[in-house]
């Protein structure tokens, strides 16, 4: 990747966009039927290696991660298997922290949502750092802004980006006095699909949502260009969550939380040429991919697809 300011090339980052660095979270327990756990296998059989390597990156594969143990932790109010995702969050927050810190762009291969919980927990630390701002943009059908305190289902994927903005209620997961993502630094794309507890909590939190009514009368293009203005004024690093469910489960239903009315195939296209152009992402999650529901493949390619155009596949 690239960063282009007024003047030119301009590198905003010390992170090496042709380093990259592939991580699988099989995580699936944060999630409400299983089946994550072999997304990371079916990104890899789908050739994400080789169709970022041929764009000219340096790519290496350090196998899928394991979570640390945290047996007997528990955490108060509803939240389903919290010591193996706090293990987990452990884990991912580690291993997004040292490899932002190498100067590498760490590509978390998933798994379920909740493994965000880790990665962008250690993002935001690599970026407080380097004196920077973190800005996540959560392309994905669901909110994710619950806690244990207000969640319906106790599952921990619809908590990640509650966790990594400080939201109470997970005490002992890392440690208290952990940096937060600004709520206000929150970009929300593509949201359909939302809890009456959680509209009235983002809405109080001041986090970005480009919902899907909004894409249908202004185009996913405007959105991108408000994200990419605003990180670009702050001189920010930009983590991107990319959930399956962000795309219409026409193309994609490869996974456990599927909303009809969701991105199509040019707009997830051109959302990812034009962060490619930005040159601003620094750490990336594709998650939510659960091979046992798709269609031969089909949500795992496309998956692939995109992940080309946003490392420098062009038309022209």
């Amino acid at each position: 990747m690239r960063a282009e300011g007024a003047g030119g090339i301009n590198m905003i980052s010390r992170i090496d966009y042709k380093n990259i660095v592939l991580l699988g979270a099989p995580v699936e327990e944060g999630a409400g039927r299983l089946g994550c756990a072999m997304g990371p296998a079916a990104l890899r059989l789908a050739g994400i290696q080789p169709a970022l390597e041929k764009l000219g990156h340096k790519v290496e594969d350090r196998g899928n991660l394991t979570p640390e143990d945290m047996a007997g932790f528990s955490l108060p109010g509803l939240a389903r298997h919290a010591a193996l995702i706090g293990g987990w969050t452990r884990t991912l927050e580690r291993a997004a922290y040292e490899a932002l810190k190498e100067g590498r762009l760490p590509v978390f291969l998933g798994g379920d949502h909740s493994l965000s919980m880790g990665t962008v927990a250690g993002a935001v630390r690599h970026a407080e750092e380097q004196g920077r701002k973190l800005f996540v943009l959560w392309m994905d059908a669901h909110a994710d802004f619950n806690t244990p305190a207000t969640s319906p289902s106790g599952n921990m994927h619809g908590m990640s980006v509650a966790f990594f903005c400080g939201a109470d209620g997970f005490s002992g997961i890392l440690p208290d006095d952990r940096p937060a993502v600004a709520p206000e630094h929150v970009f929300m794309c593509g949201i359909r699909s939302v809890d009456a507890d959680e509209r009235a909590e983002l809405a109080k939190a001041g986090v970005n949502v480009f919902d899907m009514r909004f894409i249908d009368e202004n185009g996913i293009v405007a959105a991108m260009k408000r994200i990419i203005e605003t990180v670009k004024r702050a001189g920010g690093l930009l983590h991107l969550s990319f959930d399956t469910d962000f795309l219409d489960p026409d193309i994609a239903p490869g996974t456990g939380t599927t909303v009809r009315g969701g991105g199509t195939y040019r707009e997830a296209h051109v959302a990812m040429e034009m962060l490619y152009d930005s040159g601003l992402v620094t750490s990336l999650d594709i998650v939510e991919l659960n091979p046992f529901l798709d269609d031969r493949g089909k949500s795992a390619y496309l998956l692939v697809e995109l992940m080309g155009s946003l490392f420098g596949q062009k038309i022209f």
